[in-house]
């Protein structure tokens, strides 16, 4: 077992949820309680990493993080290395990559929302970011605990663009899924057995969780 890509991908999970949650959740209200013109697109742009195959999101992300990009060039500016193949261009890539992860449970939780609860809230002089923070998500919590545990659990089994824009450095981009990869290549297949079976274990104790959370929620609709 390769331990130490192990604990890379949990550092990675954690880092990539508290960062994605603040993103999250400013994305959530307008997907869940707007109102405008864009809203479809939004949508489809945040929905994006379900469908796009993982090379060709890899791809647009080496693009957007390269050094010939604005972002990249002024990281590598200030830092002095590139962001690409670093730990911190794969949290930025994980961040994308599992945003509708998040999303989805938590948009959803939210539009089940009572909205004379919140009409409640606005007569109250609240405000919308009140009644959002203080009333709709406490409302919500299930989904928005839901979004948390999907985005951690994707975050450490996503295989395809963590090897296109972070690659294999041991110690610094090389996650457990990679190294699952980096044994069945080398036929090492007690050490793959291994690896799988504890990413096997996770994944279903993930499902397991989520499925008893969605079970509480629509018993207290």
């Amino acid at each position: 077992m390769d331990w130490e890509a192990v604990r890379l991908s949990l550092k990675l999970a954690s880092a990539s949820t508290l960062l994605l949650l603040p993103i999250g959740l400013a994305l959530a209200y307008p997907l869940a309680f707007g109102r405008f013109r864009g809203k479809a697109l939004l949508e489809a742009f945040t929905s994006l990493p379900l469908i796009l195959p993982p090379t060709v999101l890899g791809f647009y992300l080496i693009v957007a993080l390269g050094p010939r990009s604005p972002l990249g060039h002024a990281w590598e500016s200030v830092m002095g290395s590139p962001l690409v193949f670093s730990f911190s261009g794969l949290l930025l890539a994980q961040v994308f990559t599992n945003l509708p992860f998040f999303l989805q449970p938590v948009v959803a939780s939210l539009g089940s929302v009572d909205r004379r609860l919140l009409e409640v809230a606005s007569t109250l002089n609240a405000g919308r970011t009140g009644t959002y923070l203080r009333v709709a998500l406490p409302l919500a919590w299930r989904g928005l605990l839901s979004g948390m545990i999907l985005t951690f659990a994707h975050a450490i089994g996503e295989f395809g663009v963590v090897l296109m824009v972070g690659g294999n450095l041991p110690g610094r981009t090389r996650t457990a899924s990679i190294a699952l990869y980096d044994q069945v290549q080398s036929f090492d297949m007690a050490a793959a057995n291994r690896t799988a079976l504890l990413l096997l274990a996770f994944a279903f104790t993930v499902l397991a969780c989520t499925a008893w959370l969605r079970g509480k929620e629509r018993v207290w609709r």
